[in-house]
């Protein structure tokens, strides 16, 4: 089993490494596959130190609205991104950099909320303070700086405080 762990470190990852693969190629030729096993097995080893450990969910149910709630302001971002392009000579977007205090301090939690930064259009997360307390993101259009920062703690921080914290 030892010897196992070894070649296979994080076997979910490889799983996902490979299906990955084999979807994004959109084809299982024998070639195909062993570039997907290579990363399979290749990847996980030198990730070791990046993964972290003894992360633990307190609320899956709360997980779930997440993700959704994520899901949705995806879409909605990029629509309204998408009419701000469009209708940019009418109204000119009001990009800033926002300083967000932050309460939550769990890493997986951190990850999670750099993730979710990166994938809303319209954020980009840019500095984490080293103790942890703000972040500094650049927004593509903030109306009203402090509600932003309110729907941002709200929408995002405050869920996954529960769900690592």
């Amino acid at each position: 089993m030892n010897v196992l762990r070894k070649i296979v470190p994080a076997p979910l990852m490889s799983l996902t490494l490979l299906l990955l693969w084999v979807a994004l190629a959109r084809s299982t030729s024998p070639g195909q596959i062993l570039i997907g096993l290579v990363l399979a097995f290749g990847v996980p080893p030198l990730t070791t130190g990046l993964r972290l450990k003894n992360v633990r969910l307190r609320a899956p149910l709360v997980l779930m609205r997440f993700v959704l709630t994520v899901a949705v302001d995806v879409v909605t971002s990029n629509a309204e991104i998408a009419w701000g392009i469009v209708a940019g000579r009418w109204r000119q977007p009001r990009p800033a950099f926002v300083t967000v205090p932050l309460e939550l301090r769990d890493p997986a939690g951190l990850a999670a909320l750099a993730v979710v930064t990166t994938i809303v259009p319209g954020t980009v997360w840019t500095e984490l303070a080293l103790d942890r307390s703000a972040l500094l993101l650049h927004v593509w259009d903030v109306g009203d700086e402090s509600a932003f920062v309110a729907r941002f703690k709200h929408r995002y921080e405050r869920p996954l405080r529960e769900i690592f914290e």
